[in-house]
């Protein structure tokens, strides 16, 4: 076993550990040569994430149980920052989203220093490191080969009365604090075993913190919660284990996560009479030969194409406006609620109050006047300045603004101000001279000229980059024109109508862009067939070696209320179908791009990914 740590997205080193492939049977941990292994095995790896409140030094064991049951591959397994080895205040992080993130970042650092393919690779998570694992997929669509979930901590027992709505309550109250508030866990070692020897050495262990910081808990809470009510977006293969006897998460949650998945590939085994350490019960080697069975038979399905996983993503979607979870979504959506159905009078009430009183907000007002999704109305979003008649219309308007949606918006322009900048950087430095950006739906352009300032500072960078915004708004426009006046960029920034799916149009852009942009359009409309033609558009203007930057929506929370009570910029009901993660990445490699970054907000709404057009690359 060899030790290691990697840089994660911020720059903090996290500890891993790595069990190098071993001949077949030999149980040896501590790894060695490959021996018996083949080249078929090429790429292939088990990564294990650890429960909550623990270590990969806990997985030190089960690594040994796996090999002696004849899992060859390498084995990793890391400390979540946090935990263990790894850097941070015990049990704390700014976000659970975070540590999702960090996920992908080890990922990648497996594939560039130890040969790991992420098509040929299974995670294997356990409780709360399996919620993490299937957040990971939900939310960034890594090409997995497949997932193991022991007793996933989709929701946990927490036993004391209203203790969410508390915590939350404790949480706004501490707001602007800077040092963060933690929950001791109540979880005792003889509540997660019935094997002694191995509750006494979960209690005698110096690393396991019994402390999880507050945001943490409710992060988790909240994830656990969006994953089950949206688990029909997952395809990965995967295997749920239930602990029979669980004192510490609800097994119901995840019988409902496991019977809305949509892998075509998935199982169930559940395990009468364990509690939830499945990993150290008295009958373990039960449950592993029972991980070891389903990750064989992924890597045995999945044969010797490499590109077999990837061709698959790119059929689903396509086909994905057509069939599946989204599209089920979409059709109810824009279907009449029947006329006994309570829903249908409480969103018409909503609606009725929105259209009334709503309107001494001036954001509502705004909203339908111009569209709930048009440039005006989220450049008002951007501003965050609450304003209304009457006195009551500000408070309105501060709920308004208020709404996890717009938040999710705001926290997306950071995101393109950051991705866009690190094109236009990469860009420069690539070629050694400033860079051409294009932003083919720009609205008013906030983010894009956000990016050329520098920041979105108030005053240029000393650069001479230049920039096309183009949207079908002509009003839009004249307001994107005047904001670049205002910043000292006209002479760098230039406006056109233009149709953001007319591929001819897009592919004939001149001068040749280094950077395009296309941003809160794709999630609007709901055929692919549009969004495709315009993604080979793009794909054939942007130079070799350029760049594209994205946004998408996997998931909204209110995704039914903006349906049924809000109107859209052509003055129709706001009907959205998401796209997820693996579709609209797909879509983007299919024109001929490769994603390598993506940021997404803690609330898991809105991504911004950026993707590079690889030289030699065509439409």
């Amino acid at each position: 076993m060899n030790e290691h740590t990697f840089r994660t997205h911020d720059g903090t080193e996290l500890f891993y550990r790595h069990w190098p492939a071993a001949e077949a049977g030999n149980t040896d941990t501590r790894g060695g040569a490959p021996g018996g292994w083949t080249s078929e095995g090429v790429g292939r790896a088990l990564v294990l994430f650890h429960r909550g409140h623990e270590h990969s030094g806990r997985l030190t064991d089960v690594v040994g149980s796996l090999r002696a049951m004849g899992v060859v591959e390498p084995v990793f397994a890391w400390d979540a920052r946090g935990h263990g080895r790894s850097p941070g205040e015990r049990g704390h992080a700014e976000s659970f989203a975070d540590l999702v993130r960090d996920a992908e970042w080890f990922l990648r650092h497996l594939e560039a220093e130890h040969g790991v393919q992420r098509e040929r690779t299974v995670a294997f998570g356990h409780s709360v490191g399996a919620v993490l694992v299937a957040a990971w997929v939900h939310d960034h669509a890594p090409a997995l080969a497949g997932m193991v979930l022991a007793a996933p901590a989709f929701h946990i027992r927490l036993y004391v009365p209203a203790a969410i709505p508390g915590l939350r309550l404790m949480q706004r109250l501490r707001r602007g604090r800077d040092a963060p508030s933690f929950v001791q866990s109540y979880v005792k070692p003889r509540m997660l075993t019935h094997d002694r020897r191995e509750a006494k050495r979960y209690a005698d262990d110096p690393q396991i913190t019994k402390q999880i910081a507050t945001n943490i808990l409710l992060d988790v809470h909240d994830t656990g919660r969006r994953l089950v009510q949206d688990a029909g977006v997952i395809t990965t293969p995967a295997l749920v284990m239930v602990a029979g006897a669980d004192w510490v998460v609800d097994t119901k949650a995840q019988r409902r996560f496991y019977d809305g998945l949509r892998s075509e590939h998935k199982r169930l085994r559940w395990f009468p009479g364990m509690y939830h350490d499945l990993l150290h019960e008295e009958d373990r080697d039960a449950v592993l030969r029972e991980s070891v069975d389903f990750v064989r038979d992924v890597w045995d399905r999945q044969g010797t194409l490499p590109d077999a996983n990837g061709r698959a993503r790119i059929d689903r979607a396509v086909a994905a406006d057509r069939e599946g979870f989204t599209r089920d979504e979409y059709e109810a959506l824009t279907t009449p609620l029947p006329v006994v159905s309570p829903k249908r009078w409480g969103f018409a009430g909503q609606r009725a109050v929105l259209r009334t009183v709503g309107r001494l907000s001036d954001g509502v007002a705004l909203g339908w006047r111009t569209g709930f999704d048009s440039g005006r109305s989220l450049e008002y979003v951007y501003e965050n300045q609450a304003s209304g008649r009457l006195g009551v219309g500000r408070l309105l308007d501060r709920a308004y603004l208020d709404a996890v949606g717009w938040q999710g918006i705001r926290q997306r322009r950071e995101h393109l101000r950051t991705l866009i900048r690190r094109a236009l950087d990469a860009s420069r430095e690539a070629t050694g001279r400033p860079a051409h950006l294009l932003d083919i739906a720009a609205g008013c352009g906030r983010y894009s000229l956000d990016a050329l300032a520098g920041d979105g500072g108030a005053e240029p960078r000393e650069s001479d980059e230049t920039a096309l915004l183009r949207d079908a708004n002509a009003d839009a426009l004249r307001d994107a024109a005047a904001a670049a006046q205002a910043r000292g960029l006209s002479e760098r920034v230039k406006t056109g109508v233009g149709d953001a799916f007319d591929e001819v149009l897009l592919a004939a852009a001149k001068p040749t862009p280094d950077v395009a942009v296309v941003s809160g359009l794709y999630e609007l409309f709901p055929h692919n067939g549009p969004v495709r033609a315009s993604l080979r558009g793009l794909s054939a203007a942007v130079r070799p070696g350029g760049f594209l930057v994205y946004t998408g929506q996997p998931w909204h929370p209110q995704v039914e209320m903006i349906a049924r009570c809000l109107n859209n910029r052509e003055d129709r009901n706001w009907v959205m179908r998401r796209r997820t993660t693996e579709e609209l990445d797909a879509l983007v490699t299919e024109a001929g791009f490769r994603k390598v970054e993506m940021l997404i907000d803690r609330w898991g709404i809105f991504t911004v990914s950026l993707a590079v057009k690889p030289d030699g690359a065509t439409a």
